[in-house]
């Protein structure tokens, strides 16, 4: 969604609206290098060469086959699954179910009642502590107050179904998903809290907000999990420094 030269380097002074929310929002919580091109190939060989990167991680790229990978992990929304299993335009699927066989892992997002009969592993998404967004200082709200509720992401209805389950009267507002926020979607006309999505939230800093809130989420996956992947990346890396030995 952004509007720039690829490819591009993500920064503290990036706006989302030249590299888009997600990139933004990737760069401010990991500081590592993040760098956006239409042709994914193209920002790998840029973090290659300009960062010395020997990891790459990839964001939404199971299909984008131009881009050669040794990993594959595939995260599925426990609440939606596979919707009706038929792909595009009948269904939400891109490529048939039995693609889930090829990847390496499979993360299951939250509860619902999509049951994967493959090994999968379960992901929980827990809220963390508000922070503020704007000119806002001081205390975060505290339920049962009345809030607005604005999500412009894929699912927004998650968003405020946690907000809810947190004991808030939620005002809900969902704008399509990377919706570039202008001042006037906030304006309520009203003095009640302004609660987002931190994705959203990048989008929304520069505004002149006094009761803005932002909620970051922390993702929670099993051990056993993050050993297996530690595992296989291991064996990709010594892969890799084997063939490079044996070119040099």
């Amino acid at each position: 969604g952004g509007q720039t030269q690829y490819p591009a380097l993500v920064t503290a002074t990036s706006q989302a609206s030249e590299v888009g929310d997600e990139p933004l929002f990737m760069f401010q919580q990991t500081q590592v290098p993040v760098v956006v091109a239409p042709k994914r190939a193209e920002a790998v060989a840029w973090l290659v060469q300009q960062h010395h990167c020997d990891v790459v991680l990839c964001d939404d790229g199971l299909q984008h086959y131009a881009l050669a990978r040794d990993m594959e992990i595939v995260v599925i929304d426990a609440e939606r699954g596979l919707g009706n299993e038929q792909l595009l335009p009948q269904g939400p699927l891109r490529e048939n179910k039995q693609r889930l066989t090829t990847v390496d892992f499979i993360v299951v997002n939250g509860k619902g009642t999509y049951h994967c009969p493959q090994t999968h592993f379960d992901m929980t998404l827990e809220p963390d502590d508000w922070l503020t967004v704007g000119l806002t200082t001081g205390i975060a709200p505290k339920q049962p107050q009345t809030i607005h509720a604005v999500a412009g992401i894929g699912n927004p209805a998650r968003f405020f179904a946690a907000l809810e389950q947190q004991g808030f009267q939620v005002i809900a507002h969902a704008f399509p998903d990377h919706h570039a926020f202008q001042l006037s979607d906030l304006a309520f006309g009203d003095d009640l809290p302004i609660v987002m999505t931190a994705k959203d939230a990048v989008k929304c800093a520069s505004f002149p907000l006094t009761n803005g809130w932002q909620v970051p989420v922390v993702a929670t996956l099993s051990a056993e999990f993050y050993e297996q992947f530690d595992r296989k990346l291991a064996a990709v890396c010594q892969r890799k420094n084997l063939i490079t030995s044996l070119i040099e």
